[in-house]
């Protein structure tokens, strides 16, 4: 689920018309002219909310069920993509990590070009869409946030409270680790429904070191 790219800048239009239509190879994903009125009616609100014409794939994963799909399009909205105690800046250099990490490449491209529409530079996204967080491209508060966003992510049972109080010695509240947690976790989430489902990077070939 994601946000129009801007098209203020021509890489990112390029990085577009690689865009290929959904699909998904383990399970089904629903068909917008076969499905029921309430997700049609849910498809039309999502294209509202968000200002595109398109549906992208982890939407039509989230349809096979019309209140988890209402659900999602409200957390979309209110929490994921929209600055909040994060800004969206930092929950795509998040989402691209913990996509990554996740080896979901659906989400780990989805994320990489919106990080790019949000200022991230190519050198960035690449370290990210790495796991390299020793390049020199991020603020030590960054690196901190990332690095406890990665181990909700991959350890969370081993995650103590020093790991928090080493966030928030690199600048940030409580309350923004908090809501790191949060990102994280439904970020996650995403991967292991993109997963699960079989989706494909939407872009033809993939970004991995393209962007």
């Amino acid at each position: 689920m994601s946000s129009e790219l801007s098209s203020d800048l021509p890489e990112l239009e390029a990085l577009e018309r690689r865009r290929v239509a959904p699909s998904s190879t383990n399970l089904p994903l629903v068909d917008e002219h076969t499905t029921n009125e309430e997700v049609r009616a849910l498809f039309a609100e999502y294209r509202e909310r968000f200002a595109r014409t398109d549906l992208p794939g982890i939407l039509l994963c989230f349809a096979t069920n019309p209140a988890l799909l209402e659900g999602m399009i409200q957390i979309a909205e209110g929490l994921l993509f929209g600055d909040s105690l994060l800004s969206r800046r930092h929950k795509e250099m998040i989402a691209t990590f913990v996509s990554r990490q996740n080896a979901c490449p659906y989400c780990a491209d989805s994320h990489a070009a919106l990080l790019g529409a949000q200022g991230g530079s190519p050198e960035m996204i690449c370290a990210l869409q790495q796991g390299d967080l020793n390049a020199p491209l991020f603020t030590s508060a960054e690196l901190a946030l990332l690095k406890f966003a990665g181990k909700v992510n991959a350890n969370s049972s081993a995650v103590i409270r020093a790991d928090v109080e080493a966030a928030m010695h690199a600048g940030w509240t409580e309350a923004q680790v908090e809501e790191t947690v949060h990102i994280t976790a439904l970020f996650a989430a995403f991967n292991r429904i993109a997963n699960g489902f079989g989706l494909p990077s939407p872009y033809q070939g993939g970004l991995l070191g393209q962007i």
